[in-house]
């Protein structure tokens, strides 16, 4: 058996890629397929909180706004081929601004505001931005930290700044009435760079082309079934900018896309019933906030067709809460992928809690489901160590779990101006020519040809005579009454790399006291799987750190840094204590 899977290719992806090489030429085209059907709506509540607006635009509108955006931008001196930082919040000018900045041949460069001042700085550094365009406040803060000093050559300000050019003044002193027509690129051309979160390392600028655009909005299309006419309800808002090139309304509620955790879930609600919603994107995190809120009000969420999640493994136990919100046949769909590749497979919830299930309790690893179209993964042996071309490659044996490795329309050919980074990320394909992307995850195809995803690579815990793999192994743990969640993590002991996990318990509890007691009995139940039987040592942590963008993404690294202070702090004596059972 070949541990390699392929799709068939979409019906039209290739002539979807033709038309439409500039990624705006999607809203041109709705805007004249449905001129007057809305495209966005922004909800905002007055001071106290209790009274919602909507700005509303169809697609005329939009369309207009970005023709507008354009000529205002193009006046002032943005041509093709400038980088430039875009931290605008979600609203009308977010949307027309991006596809302005398309139109134009421009290079928006997103960033998560809430990766950190630090982080964020060196952001910019490596992409030398030629232009910023944001809020007053992102201005505030570029002018203290000092962001882009070097490159930027011109600012404009989406408020009302002083010193900054602004937008609306530019807008004012243009036609309203003259079409921009979008620059003709090459489709390999570069169109954005969106930096990762950095929730698995140092964030990495990820190029996007305009064809890798187009394919994400053809996998969208085609296996997802997003029909023009829907309305999505947007928690992410680089997710809404596909909702207007797919004629699909985007409405975004009142809340901090940066901290999505943080949410009203009231908000959500009211847009969803107001807009009768049909798509729904929301991380694993809010989902969980979501399905919980609407089952203490036994709300029913009966416009939704389909909800889409990605950015982690949602948990089945959330999954199941929200089924139950849905109609019969409306799934949760979990998308996996990263930003240098989505999508690269989906399940529905019904196969998933269904036929997958018991596997993931016993430590399979998490399945998330089929390739979409036009997307090629292979197994191939771990390796952290650079490879060139494929046929260096050793791929892994039926079953085995390995790093994943992904071929396709959606992959990103590299990172910015990292291309060492690059060359540890990607494997030529000498053969049939392109690339394949190393995930950074580890994982095995199942006889089916569905993909097992078992964790990062780099979380890997490498033992004398074995490797333990995150995903399967916290699992086993996770199914403890007064467990939330576990974090496995490697210590070093007497010169003796171990095994460790970190244990987040749920709110209501048993106090420190009882930990003794609860260690013994987490030791008991590793000891009935092969793969856990080497875990005995536990640590009880008040507040797992995760990742900004998800709230998801367990940062076992900072754990792993925290465990080790406390075993060099106190001997770790769990082993003794079972032994004595």
């Amino acid at each position: 058996m070949n541990l390699s899977v392929v799709t068939k290719t979409q019906k039209n992806s290739q002539e979807d890629l033709v038309i439409h090489t500039n990624i705006a030429n999607h809203l041109t085209e709705m805007a004249s397929q449905q001129p007057h059907a809305l495209a966005i709506a922004i909800q905002t509540h007055s001071f106290f909180g209790r009274v919602a607006h909507y700005t509303e635009l169809n697609f005329v509108q939009l369309e207009d706004e970005a023709n507008l955006c354009a000529w205002a931008l193009h006046h002032k001196g943005v041509n093709a081929g400038d980088k430039v930082v875009l931290m605008v919040s979600p609203s009308v000018d977010f949307f027309a601004l991006t596809f302005a900045l398309f139109r134009l041949g421009a290079i928006p460069i997103f960033v998560d505001p809430g990766m950190g001042i630090k982080n964020l700085k060196q952001c910019f550094e490596e992409a030398k931005p030629d232009v910023f365009i944001g809020i007053d406040k992102a201005h505030v803060a570029r002018v203290l930290f000092g962001w882009g000093k070097k490159t930027l050559r011109l600012n404009i300000t989406v408020g009302q700044l002083g010193y900054c050019s602004r937008l609306s003044k530019l807008k004012q002193k243009v036609k309203q009435d003259l079409a921009f027509e979008s620059v003709t690129l090459k489709p390999n051309a570069m169109a954005a760079i969106l930096f990762t979160s950095g929730s698995t390392g140092v964030p990495k600028g990820v190029v996007y082309s305009h064809s890798m655009f187009n394919a994400q909005i053809s996998a969208l299309k085609h296996d997802y079934e997003i029909t023009p006419g829907e309305r999505d309800l947007a928690t992410f808002p680089l997710f809404a900018l596909f909702g207007p090139a797919l004629g699909m309304a985007s409405i975004i509620p009142n809340m901090d896309a940066s901290n999505p955790i943080k949410a009203q879930p009231e908000y959500i609600f009211a847009a969803i019933e107001r807009y009768k919603c049909t798509n729904l994107f929301a991380n694993p995190a809010l989902m969980d906030v979501l399905g919980r809120a609407a089952t203490q009000n036994n709300l029913k969420l009966s416009t939704l067709k389909r909800v889409i999640s990605a950015g982690a493994p949602a948990t089945p136990a959330s999954i199941a809460r929200f089924e139950q919100l849905l109609n019969e046949t409306t799934q949760v769909w979990t998308s996996y992928g990263a930003t240098e590749s989505l999508p690269v497979s989906k399940i529905g919830s019904h196969e998933l809690l269904s036929d997958t299930q018991h596997s993931t309790d016993q430590g399979g690893g998490i399945c998330v489901g089929f390739p979409v179209a036009d997307i090629d993964i292979k197994i191939i042996k771990i390796s952290d160590l650079e490879v060139e071309r494929m046929g260096l490659v050793q791929l892994a044996e039926p079953g085995e779990i390995g790093e994943i490795c992904v071929k396709g329309p959606v992959v990103s050919p590299r990172y910015f101006e990292r291309e060492q980074a690059t060359a540890l990320a990607k494997i030529q394909d000498e053969i049939q020519g392109g690339f394949y992307h190393r995930m950074g995850d580890v994982g095995y195809l199942d006889s089916l040809g569905r993909l097992w995803m078992c964790g990062r690579k780099g979380h890997r815990v490498t033992l004398a005579k074995t490797e333990l793999y995150t995903l399967c192994c916290e699992r086993i743990f996770n199914l403890h009454p007064l467990v939330n969640r576990t974090a496995l993590v490697g210590v070093t002991c007497d010169g003796v790399k171990r095994p460790v996990l970190c244990v987040e318990l749920k709110k209501n509890a048993t106090t420190a006291e009882d930990n003794e007691i609860l260690f013994r009995e987490l030791a008991l139940i590793g000891m009935q799987h092969s793969h856990t039987k080497l875990i005995k040592d536990f640590f009880v942590h008040p507040n797992f750190p995760v990742d900004v963008r998800h709230n998801a993404k367990i940062f076992r690294e900072k754990l792993a840094v925290w465990a080790q202070q406390q075993t060099d702090q106190k001997p770790l004596v769990s082993i003794n204590q079972v032994n004595k059972q």
